[in-house]
């Protein structure tokens, strides 16, 4: 086939990612390089002792939500009235151990003083109530109802930590040998590097968001990461895919050519999918409650980045592997 003939069948396009490369890898480089600062600077807080900041599912302990009784507004109250109140309280010990110490308690305040969070030790339920009574003589007058209490053991945390990360790491095997049976070794070798980039892009937010605002990652965390997993690598090999079909008519062309034709071909599709995937989730994010919230966020992260990686970081890589 000739070039003119090439050139009559494939339109030019409008967008070439190849002349871009530098600035893709710039771009990406540096949010890696931000979030593995965030992730050892987690590692080596001594309030911390991880890479990211783990929350009770992990850790084990007792999660208190307390729902103050407010007419128009509530009293102002901080998160350091509540855990002075705590530090004095002397809890009832369980038979056969010593009574929990509450000087480390972690409380915030929600909702503009209307209810409050508590992270302590493992508690039982006649210490549960009577943290929740000493909370009330500060914050009452409490609503009973709005009152729930949630306590996991620290052998069933650490159950679901190794299950959350064997999970991480056996969707990345799997991925890796699909896309090895369904094209080559070097798209598994760039579909792994973009899931790569994208879980440690997520997890680097949540690092910082530890660091600076307490933020903890639970079980959904994991369970977004892996799901941001999946979705990077349905955006990628829809890029490969197309690079493998234009191969037939664009066989004279460069690799880098090649690569430009089909991230064009794929770019508004690209965009849309993950528009119309990050609408509920910023709808979650605003309308979903607490409960949600940072697992909302967490996908929104992951799915934006992975859609840039399945753009900027796959398609550029090519070339420049394939000629080594």
């Amino acid at each position: 086939m000739s070039a003119t003939t090439v050139s009559a069948a494939v339109p030019t396009p409008r967008f070439r990612i190849s002349r871009h490369r530098r600035l893709a890898w710039w771009g990406s480089g540096l949010a890696c390089l931000l979030s593995v600062i965030g992730l050892v600077l987690c590692w080596l807080n001594p309030a911390i002792g991880l890479p990211l900041k783990p929350g009770l599912d992990f850790t084990g302990g007792t999660q208190i939500q307390i729902e103050r009784q407010c007419g128009s507004g509530c009293g102002a109250i901080t998160s350091a009235q509540v855990q002075r109140q705590l530090a004095q309280l002397q809890l009832p010990p369980a038979p056969g151990e010593q009574a929990p110490n509450l000087g480390s308690a972690m409380v915030q305040v929600l909702d503009q003083g209307r209810s409050l969070t508590l992270r302590l030790p493992p508690l039982n339920p006649e210490q549960a109530t009577a943290v929740t009574q000493a909370v009330a003589q500060v914050a009452g007058p409490l609503n009973q109802a709005g009152t729930a209490v949630d306590t996991i053991g620290p052998t069933l945390g650490e159950q679901l930590l190794k299950g959350s990360a064997i999970s991480l790491l056996v969707s990345f095997a799997a991925i890796a040998a699909y896309i090895t049976f369904r094209y080559d070794r070097l798209f598994a070798f760039l579909a792994l590097i973009c899931l790569a980039h994208d879980v440690l892009i997520t997890c680097g937010v949540f690092a910082w968001l530890g660091l600076i605002s307490g933020v903890e990652v639970d079980s959904l965390f994991a369970v977004s990461l892996i799901t941001v997993a999946g979705y990077s690598v349905t955006d990628t090999v829809v890029v490969f895919d197309r690079i493998r079909e234009q191969k037939t008519v664009l066989g004279s062309l460069p690799l880098s050519e090649q690569v430009d034709v089909a991230v064009d071909a794929t770019l508004t599709r690209s965009l849309y999918t993950s528009l119309t995937t990050l609408l509920p989730l910023v709808g979650l994010i605003f309308f979903g409650g607490s409960s949600l919230f940072w697992f909302a966020v967490a996908l929104t992260i992951g799915i934006g980045v992975g859609s840039w990686s399945s753009i900027g970081v796959a398609p550029t890589l090519l070339p420049v592997l394939a000629r080594r």
